[in-house]
């Protein structure tokens, strides 16, 4: 109720006056512009003026539409995404394959269609404030003004009446009742012009939502490319983590273990010319073999887990469990799902649940942790918490950054809610199917 009060006179309202007021004169002689250009492109289209000329105009209607969408950011609070760039105009070589392009670019031509369709918006924008809004606050005066110049008028019999406003022929305002009444009727006429100033900017927004910012088909185009770029970048990691653990590791063991074999051969070709045999030595070098060949079968399988951990083979229930076995701290593990996940979902899920169990661990000192898997609205929806002293946040290079690499590789999303002092809730959610 007090907001509703206030409303004609608040600060908001105030961006709003001064956002209608500056838009409105730009907006008419936007619409003209556009109206000229084109008639006078389409005119001159038939020769080599016409083309560059309509390119220039919508090339600066774009302009236009990047002025406007930071006074809605700066005066109205609405933030609008900017159009994505013309990639066609990037890669053009040439005169001809530019003007194409700078023709061809569908952001200018909804900036066009943006100017031409807010025309009406503007000239209900100085309606609003002119016949609403000014003379709504004339009427809220009208008993200063009134007392202090003592206007007069005389009615059709020459009666003098001392007063600035009528009804008909026989209602004058000349009296202080009369004229409190004038300034009831300003209030409500100074809210109805606010709130019907507060709907041609909501129709405004929306244009300039549908028109002035990217469409749902770019923006998709836009997600799938940092996507494709999430997924070549996380496989192109996970190659190199697998021929580094590869050639440090088993590589490693293996070439080890072949020295030592061929040691051994040598004792026992030295035997067989009619050396002595050296059997505690042989043993020994039997026998280290044997160890590193167990360390390099126990590597190779640490690698594969790392690749698709073996858990999973029986699906998130048994894998999720297995690693609240496997946590240092008290985890309860819920998992209801109507159906099984993609492969890929599932190891997605498993990898992001180990990475924020030992987050918590590491960083958060818990007493305990919750983790939950269920399916909401067609996505698996997975949810960590903890009662850990908090902070955790999203930075670059850290865990939680590479959590959300990996999630947007496939369209997911992660949120994390951890203020100082606790408690952690982190939200993973993922698509059921790839």
């Amino acid at each position: 109720m007090k907001r509703f009060l206030l409303s004609p006179v608040s600060g908001r309202t105030a961006r709003q006056y001064l956002f209608a007021l500056l838009s409105a004169p730009l907006g008419i002689a936007g619409f003209v512009y556009v109206v000229v250009t084109l008639s006078v492109g389409g005119a001159l289209s038939f020769t080599f003026i016409g083309l560059p000329l309509i390119a220039t105009a919508i090339f600066l209607a774009k302009k236009y539409g990047g002025v406007q969408r930071a006074m809605a950011d700066r005066l109205l609070g609405v933030d609008i995404e900017a159009p994505l760039p013309n990639a066609r105009w990037r890669t053009a070589h040439g005169l001809l394959a530019k003007l194409g392009a700078a023709l061809g670019d569908l952001a200018a031509w909804r900036a066009q269609a943006y100017l031409l369709l807010r025309f009406p918006l503007g000239v209900a924008y100085l309606a609003t404030l002119g016949l609403g809004v000014v003379e709504g606050m004339v009427m809220v005066a009208y008993p200063i003004w009134w007392s202090v110049f003592d206007v007069q008028n005389k009615d059709s019999h020459g009666v003098v009446h001392h007063s600035a406003l009528q009804l008909g022929d026989g209602f004058y305002f000349d009296t202080w009742p009369r004229a409190l009444l004038v300034t009831a009727a300003g209030v409500v006429w100074v809210y109805a012009a606010v709130w019907l100033l507060k709907f041609w900017l909501w129709l405004d927004t929306l244009l300039m939502r549908g028109l002035l910012g990217p469409t749902s088909s770019e923006r998709r185009v836009e997600e799938l490319t940092v996507s494709r770029a999430h997924a070549v970048d996380d496989s192109a990691a996970r190659l190199r983590r697998i021929e580094r653990d590869l050639h440090d590791g088993a590589q490693a063991q293996l070439v080890a273990l072949a020295m030592q074999l061929g040691e051994a051969k040598e004792n026992l070709d030295a035997t067989g010319g009619g050396a002595e045999l050296d059997l505690i030595e042989t043993r020994a070098l039997i026998d280290t073999a044997h160890r590193n060949a167990k360390q390099a079968i126990n590597e190779l399988r640490d690698l594969a887990r790392g690749i698709h951990p073996a858990a999973l083979d029986n699906g998130l229930r048994d894998a999720l469990g297995t690693l609240a076995a496997r946590s240092a701290m008290p985890v309860t593990v819920n998992v209801a799902l109507a159906e099984r996940p993609d492969r890929a979902i599932e190891t997605i899920t498993y990898f992001c649940a180990a990475e924020l169990l030992t987050n918590a661990a590491k960083h958060g000192a818990p007493s305990r942790a919750a983790m939950s898997v269920v399916q909401e609205d067609g996505k698996l929806t997975l949810l960590v918490e903890d009662d850990g002293r908090g902070g955790a946040h999203v930075g670059y290079g850290g865990g939680l950054a590479g959590l959300l690499d990996r999630v947007r590789t496939v369209e997911g999303s992660l949120e994390v809610d951890s203020p100082q002092g606790g408690p952690t809730r982190v939200v993973v959610k993922l698509p059921m199917h790839v």
